[in-house]
């Protein structure tokens, strides 16, 4: 392979990877806690986009701990979730793009 084929296969892969990367935005997974309580929906770029509350946890100033962490747990379920997607996206995306090379990580470019 001369110079130029390789530097017009890195700009492809570049495009394709910042593509791919956009793409994230559209990756979306929800998480729920306290048996659907409290829902929160976020994306491959790990933005929070939504949370539902169920309305009787709102009732009782008593509930706002246990609201807190059904939150918590919530945002937390639906991020692990939507890390899973966002890898298989971005693999999708890059297919057949880059060699299989053995160690070759390309978790950084979820971050």
């Amino acid at each position: 392979m001369n110079m130029m084929d390789m530097f017009g296969k890195m700009k492809e892969v570049q495009s394709r990877m910042k593509d791919a990367q956009e793409g994230l935005r559209n990756v979306t997974e929800t998480g729920e806690s306290g048996a659907g309580l409290v829902k929160v929906t976020v994306n491959g770029l790990k933005n929070v986009l939504s949370m539902e509350i169920d309305p009787d946890l709102l009732k009782s100033a008593d509930d706002r701990e246990m609201l807190q962490d059904l939150i918590v747990a919530a945002t937390n379920k639906a991020m692990q979730n939507v890390e899973t997607k966002a890898r298989e996206h971005l693999r999708q995306a890059t297919e057949g793009l880059l060699p299989n090379i053995p160690g070759l990580n390309l978790d950084g470019l979820m971050s």
